[in-house]
């Protein structure tokens, strides 16, 4: 089993130490490793990375990695809509991939370049419905959404959506995603419909539900709930399950919960997007994500659920064997996976959101 520090780096430290030195990753032979100039440009959720994940990385291959920071699936479609602005590498959730493929925004991968994802990869993740055959796509990391609570300020467990889209127990002290699709959807689960629903009529009524509560909203934020609610500035944020993992690490107040009505079960992916100006660089560094000691060093720092079971097999139980990381049966049987739901309906909830967020 490897080892992994106990004293994890806060997550504003490691924005401010990204490419911190090497600690002890097995590293890939250089050989054969320098045929494109040793750049990679990488598109990427804020700490979602390892925290010697790059520098690992050049250490082994020669290659400089630069990490600009998106803060949704929003943000990153919005980017690269019109033309690749010179990113090798980029991280979409499922049904983004399946959006983007179809706008043809992404190029085909070449699975010979990529040995680590047959020999470590779960069989689980090894196809999926929104990229058959992983023709664009390598899973990278896996999860829920739910809500993120600091125990010590609330009244009980908030095990239902009804405590940040229905109440005014905590107003001005709740945080939700900035995530249009995301957050339309989670309240089409509160409401008893599936978070792919289609029918204008429930997705009025989920905007008018948000509309409604959005008096009692602190913030809308980018990404960064889990740091309003470390802060203490909001006591119950929605956001992603490692987000709330990695405060847990530093605030032992703070817990997590996927509320009783269901949610979103969700999987990034790593992909090469259409006119990357490195792609052999960009195989490469998926190939060395997907490695068993690379891949539970990243798990390890950012908390997350991996797909790699060579990593995972590697993991003290306190990770790999975590009902918030690794969610049960029984939690998932209530959760949906988002699918790609055609241009019509991502406009038409974008237009919701955005009506939302002016009224």
């Amino acid at each position: 089993m490897t080892n992994f520090p106990n004293n994890r780096l806060s997550r504003r430290s490691f924005l401010a130490g990204t490419g911190a030195a090497a600690a002890g990753i097995a590293i890939a032979p250089k050989l054969g490793w320098s045929a494109e100039e040793a750049k990679l440009n990488f598109y990427n959720w804020d700490t979602y990375i390892g925290e010697n994940t790059l520098s690992d990385f050049k250490k082994a291959s020669g290659i400089t990695v630069k990490m600009d920071l998106f803060a949704d699936n929003d943000e990153l479609f919005a980017k690269l809509k019109e033309g690749n602005p010179g990113y090798d590498l980029i991280v979409p959730t499922n049904d983004y991939v399946e959006r983007m493929i179809t706008a043809k925004m992404l190029q085909p991968l070449d699975h010979s370049k990529i040995p680590n994802f047959k020999t470590n990869i779960s069989k689980a993740f090894q196809d999926g419905a929104f990229d058959p055959g992983r023709k664009y796509s390598m899973p990278y990391m896996w999860g829920t959404i739910g809500i993120g609570y600091r125990k010590s300020k609330v009244d009980g467990v908030p095990d239902s959506w009804k405590w940040v889209f229905d109440s005014d127990k905590y107003s001005g002290r709740v945080a939700l995603l900035s995530e249009s699709s995301t957050m339309l959807g989670v309240a089409l689960k509160y409401l008893g419909h599936s978070l792919n629903e289609t029918d204008p009529a429930k997705l009025k009524a989920a905007e008018a539900l948000l509309t409604k509560q959005k008096k009692h909203i602190k913030v809308i934020a980018e990404d960064n709930g889990q740091d309003l609610l470390l802060s203490g500035e909001v006591d119950l944020a929605v956001e992603w399950n490692g987000d709330i993992l990695q405060i847990m690490a530093e605030d032992d107040d703070i817990s997590y919960v996927v509320p009783k009505e269901g949610g979103l079960v969700w999987q990034d992916t790593l992909c090469i997007p259409t006119g990357a100006p490195h792609p052999d660089n960009a195989h490469k560094f998926i190939n060395f994500i997907l490695d068993a000691d690379a891949g539970a060093e990243i798990a390890d720092f950012i908390q997350y659920a991996t797909p790699n079971e060579a990593a995972r097999a590697k993991m003290k139980p306190e990770y790999s064997q975590n009902p918030a990381i690794f969610p049960t049966d029984e939690t998932l049987s209530r959760c949906e996976s988002a699918i790609y739901l055609g241009e019509d309906v991502s406009r038409q909830r974008d237009e919701a959101w955005t009506r939302m967020l002016s009224a």
